[in-house]
């Protein structure tokens, strides 16, 4: 790929993400899954890395989701609301239990755990 190529791409990468973005939180009405936006995000940030003299500071690898849609009420939770990032494999998630059991080790742990199944029919 030439550098323009790579220049187009990585607009192309940042506009839809950016729409994807506005679609997930603001309309709250995705039409990919985490998965397949999380490898968009993954190739963006691949090519910036490799090309970083074009990475730009609004690009979607430099923030966390966008604007949020009011529907939605503020909840104050018990307990922090943490993220094991992505995981898409069973064995993912027992690394992700044995380095929790490591830094807590004697402690009682309790996971709540969200799991979504894509399919395409």
């Amino acid at each position: 790929m030439s550098k323009t190529d790579i220049e187009h791409r990585i607009a192309e990468l940042k506009d839809q993400l950016n729409d994807h973005n506005y679609r997930y939180y603001v309309l709250a009405q995705p039409v990919i899954s985490d998965y397949e936006f999380d490898k968009l995000l993954e190739e963006l940030i691949r090519l910036e890395k490799e090309y970083p003299a074009f990475l730009t500071s609004d690009s979607p690898s430099q923030r966390v989701g966008g604007a949020v849609t009011k529907e939605f009420r503020t909840v104050k939770h018990r307990y922090p609301m943490l993220s094991l990032g992505n995981t898409y494999s069973e064995d993912e998630l027992r690394e992700f239990e044995e380095r929790v059991i490591k830094l807590l080790p004697g402690e009682k742990i309790e996971f709540v755990c969200k799991f979504l199944l894509a399919l395409k029919l």
